[in-house]
């Protein structure tokens, strides 16, 4: 993911992550628009299955790609990153382009199975908890499907607590996801910042690079 980049055509689509709304990506969002590219910031929410959320987002999405010609290109944030790969596998737009995820737990996050392990899971995570586990059930990866789009991932490596992430992670991490869960096959690229998973999305080089790779690859 090269900087800087040309402008990329079509339209960008954010999907935020766990406990979060559309407003968490307002900083990516005014980026692509102040470069003239349009954006939807959909809520869906998390209190859903993913089937369900799947099922909310595709007339909104749909609407979005006829309005807007070209390539649609996805950007995504933590647990956004696992709703895109559903969406894709049931919904894939005709139109679609690249696809830029923001620490996805692609192999889940070691900090869900702490509160799968407390019996937290449903208070906290919803429906869509299972997914987040690192022994996610069959049945969830079959929702996620395989990748098999142009995809570039950014992970982080900078805890927000550099002395109580170790009591979780044996490995780099920025958190709440380790690097090594961002991977999955079938990814183009991957990149690793010093960046902590919550504010990534506020971050200059991370709005840089999720720029350049959207435009370039």
């Amino acid at each position: 993911m090269a900087l800087p980049s040309p402008t990329p055509s079509g339209g960008v689509i954010l999907l935020h992550g766990m406990g979060r709304t559309g407003i968490s990506m307002r900083a990516i969002a005014v980026a692509m628009r102040r470069a003239g590219i349009p954006t939807l910031s959909p809520w869906y929410g998390l209190r859903r299955s993913m089937p369900e959320i799947i099922t909310w987002l595709q007339p909104r999405i749909a609407d979005f790609v006829t309005a807007n010609p070209g390539p649609i290109h996805i950007v995504t944030h933590s647990l956004g990153g696992l709703v895109a790969r559903a969406y894709i596998t049931a919904h894939r737009p005709a139109s679609l382009g690249r696809v830029v995820m923001l620490a996805p737990p692609n192999a889940g996050s070691e900090i869900a199975d702490l509160v799968f392990s407390l019996g937290l899971d449903n208070l906290i995570f919803g429906p869509v908890g299972p997914h987040l586990r690192t022994s996610r059930p069959a049945t969830h990866e079959t929702q996620l499907g395989r990748v098999d789009f142009d995809l570039g991932t950014i992970a982080g490596n900078r805890p927000l607590d550099p002395i109580i992430a170790p009591l979780f992670f044996a490995v780099p991490n920025d958190g709440k996801v380790s690097v090594e869960s961002t991977r999955i096959a079938g990814m183009a690229d991957h990149i690793v910042l010093p960046v902590q998973h919550s504010f990534m999305v506020q971050d200059a080089a991370v709005i840089a690079q999720i720029h350049a790779y959207l435009a370039t690859g």
